[in-house]
């Protein structure tokens, strides 16, 4: 799958478009599909419309997946209601050479690490621009109540950080759940284990956007020259 000289090098877009098509090959015949939320997944789950009569269906980890899923013909199932999934699809805003991932640029990181937590393997889908040597370039998101958004701002400005809730049409964006969402800029993600775990127990974080203890085993990462595989 490699770019022929003298030919345009593909677009981000085209690039999401591989990755989403090479996914299929972690997609079992019979079973149900995890599958995550962005626009690197809708391209997969357009690639998925064209194995549906193969699968039962999908676990989804946000309202926009499951409407795009539903739209295709794709049977959504609840999560509560599948046992275990075999495999779970999702991009990253980024991921490093452990397969941590920083993801919740979407604003679905709750469902997205519930539905990971029930996978028995992770699949990334990225293109080579997500791949990093130490998480925290990108806004760190974390979901929190929203009575406690302000105490946790104050504990990440103690960490070094500078936090401030998302907006959407000039007020605090309400995720799936019901909650806010912080954006944490100015962090370096060392130890991303531990990191995880800290933040997870602050009193009103419902998820931070860390993604260490359900972290990735396979990446699918769109270049230049194709589609790399890159396991951890």
């Amino acid at each position: 799958m490699s770019t022929p000289q003298n030919v345009h090098p593909l677009t981000q877009d085209e690039l999401k478009t591989l990755v989403g098509q090479a996914a299929l090959q972690f997609v079992l015949p019979g079973e149900v599909v995890g599958v995550g939320t962005g626009s690197t997944v809708n391209k997969f789950i357009d690639a998925l419309a064209s194995m549906k009569e193969q699968i039962k269906g999908a676990v989804s980890s946000s309202v926009a997946s499951t409407q795009r899923l539903q739209a295709l013909g794709i049977k959504v199932f609840e999560a509560a209601d599948v046992q275990s999934l075999s495999v779970y699809i999702d991009g990253a805003d980024e991921i490093d050479h452990q397969g941590y991932m920083l993801k919740g640029g979407g604003a679905a990181l709750t469902r997205e690490k519930i539905v990971a937590a029930q996978s028995k393997m992770f699949v990334c889908i990225a293109d080579e621009s997500k791949l990093v040597d130490v998480l925290g370039a990108f806004p760190l998101p974390v979901e929190v109540i929203p009575m406690a958004a302000a105490r946790v701002m104050r504990q990440f400005a103690a960490m070094g950080g500078m936090a401030k809730v998302r907006l959407k049409d000039g007020q605090a964006l309400v995720t799936d759940n019901g909650q806010h969402i912080v954006d944490v800029t100015g962090l370096t993600i060392h130890d991303p284990l531990q990191f995880e775990t800290e933040v997870s127990q602050w009193p009103g974080v419902v998820t931070v956007g860390v993604f260490a203890h359900q972290k990735a085993q396979v990446c699918l990462l769109g270049s230049a020259d194709g589609v790399k595989i890159l396991r951890f």
